[in-house]
């Protein structure tokens, strides 16, 4: 059956429509109108949020993962019209969306696990010593707890698994938050059936309607209001790092400042080692092509630079880089404004001195088309703009002169979310070189790997140093993220009956 929106915003329980609105734009179908967000919305969402977690926060654990898995349960309920309008909206391939919906529901229910495991509190126990000299000791015990309301941002790039019920939500619920949702205006009518959805796991389960709203669109007053609003304790968002940044400025200037966890994207460099290159570079080049136009490069761990030393073997890494993209078809991109960004991207590259076009071709309207550039590590190292994301299927190869200029030019990174090894065994020299570099440049270090595909686990880094991330100490996949919306409390000499479960 068709899902037709509302174009409402969900309210603690509450479907809301404003006197405004604005039309989505579809890479293809109908268009819909939705209304848009105001601050008085978000005012109503936070005291919604703020009275729902004197219960919710409070929950057991149990209560908590069987709500998670009703959110899941109700979102592949679903499936068959969240696929329908999020194609539409997106222009993304059905079989990206029902893997990204696999995911989506894989991280709540993975959330489920986690917390009934117990892992996450951290709990730790220092026995009172009452006879200890010259001083005794106290009961101490520490667990991690709640923070409180928790603003998460939708992502552009990911309708499902980092937007309405993504990964942010699923955390913070986890951890016994309430959620306010500012959807994402590229995909109004995805973000508003996964409200339904949630909205339906409340019902079902008792949870107080107030623990999730969704505020539809709105202009950066909606934004401003919600990260600037009193009741809200942390933020979560994943996007561009101009408004990532503006975001996080707001939230350091609140008379009461609170963490900011922004994923703002990085250009995932590789570094092809000599004997790789030597043995194996036209391989790489070719699953470098793949990787690098997956999805038209709209994925935050696209790996947009390779560093590799000057020479025949680059030469043949290049030949069959060019080979695999001009076999690579048009691909529709998220958004007009994605698009026209993309465009500007590969102007300011194309236009930088000491830079090469290997590869051109014409990307237009909202569809993109690879593109790759050449340069020297000097060239590199004297235009700091290089560095920085080119958001599509737009690749880069740095030609360094030897060992020394490409330590160099890892030296010369800003913060990432990845940095990738291709290296066989005769390489380890270098690579030793290399590591204490990377490892302080970067969330997760790769070998003979490509960083497109990021698995939600246990042990899994979706972060960096800035610009890759506002919070070098955070992930926003993973069990791990649930950290961002916890903080320890330690309580001495308390009876047990006072002490959280």
């Amino acid at each position: 059956m068709t899902f037709e929106p509302h174009g409402k915003h969900l309210i603690a329980g509450n479907w809301i429509a404003a006197d405004a609105t604005f039309t989505s734009e579809p890479a293809h179908g109908p268009s819909h109108d939705y209304s848009i967000g105001t601050p008085d919305l978000v005012d109503t969402a936070c005291e919604a949020a703020e009275d729902a977690f004197w219960a919710y926060g409070y929950s057991t654990r149990q209560e908590r993962a069987d709500f998670l898995n009703a959110i899941a349960d109700e979102i592949e309920a679903r499936g068959a019209q969240i696929t329908e309008i999020g194609t539409q909206e997106t222009g993304l391939p059905v079989g990206r969306l029902e893997g990204e919906r696999g995911r989506t529901t894989g991280q709540l229910r993975l959330f489920a696990s986690h917390i009934l495991a117990g892992d996450y509190l951290d709990l730790r126990h220092d026995e009172a010593l009452p006879d200890r000299a010259p001083l005794p000791r106290p009961d101490l015990k520490m667990a991690q707890r709640p923070i409180g309301p928790v603003a998460v941002f939708g992502a552009s790039n990911f309708p499902l698994a980092f937007s309405t019920a993504g990964g942010d939500t699923a955390a913070a619920l986890a951890a016994g938050c309430p959620v306010v949702v500012k959807g994402h205006s590229a995909h109004p009518g995805t973000g508003e059936i996964i409200a339904e959805a949630i909205n339906a796991a409340i019902a079902r389960c008792g949870v107080h309607p107030g623990v999730f709203s969704l505020i539809q669109g709105g202009k950066r007053d909606v934004g401003t209001a919600l990260v600037q609003h009193p009741l809200i304790n942390a933020v979560g968002f994943t996007g561009s790092l101009g408004g990532g940044r503006a975001l996080f400025d707001l939230c350091a200037q609140r008379p009461n400042p609170i963490p900011f966890f922004g994923e703002l994207g990085s250009v995932n460099p590789m570094f092809l080692l000599p004997s790789a290159a030597a043995n194996r570079g036209p391989a790489i080049g070719s699953g470098w092509a793949a990787s690098l136009t997956m999805g038209a490069g709209q994925f935050c761990t696209n790996p947009g630079i390779t560093i590799v030393m000057d020479g025949p073997d680059a030469d043949e890494f290049t030949k069959a880089t060019t080979e695999a993209l001009q076999g690579v078809d048009p691909q529709t991109m998220l958004t007009d404004g994605i698009a026209d960004a993309y465009r500007q991207g590969r102007d300011r590259v194309s236009g930088t001195t000491g830079i090469t076009e290997v590869l051109t071709s014409t990307c237009d309207m909202r569809n993109a088309t690879p593109y790759l550039f050449s340069t020297t590590g000097q060239a590199w190292l004297a235009n700091e703009a290089l560095g920085e994301e080119v958001f599509g299927p737009l690749g880069l190869i740095v030609r360094v002169k030897d060992h020394d200029e490409m330590v160099t030019i890892a030296r010369s990174l800003k913060g990432q979310l990845t940095c990738t090894l291709h290296m066989d065994g005769a390489d380890t020299g270098l690579a030793k070189d290399l590591m204490p570099i990377l490892e302080r440049k970067a969330g997760r270090i790769l070998a003979n790997g490509f960083p497109t595909g990021v698995e939600v686990s246990d042990s899994m880094v979706h972060g960096g140093p800035y610009p890759a991330s506002t919070n070098f100490g955070a992930t926003s996949v993973g069990t791990l993220s649930i950290r961002r919306f916890l903080r320890p409390v330690c309580f001495q000499n308390l009876p047990d009956e006072l002490v959280p479960e």
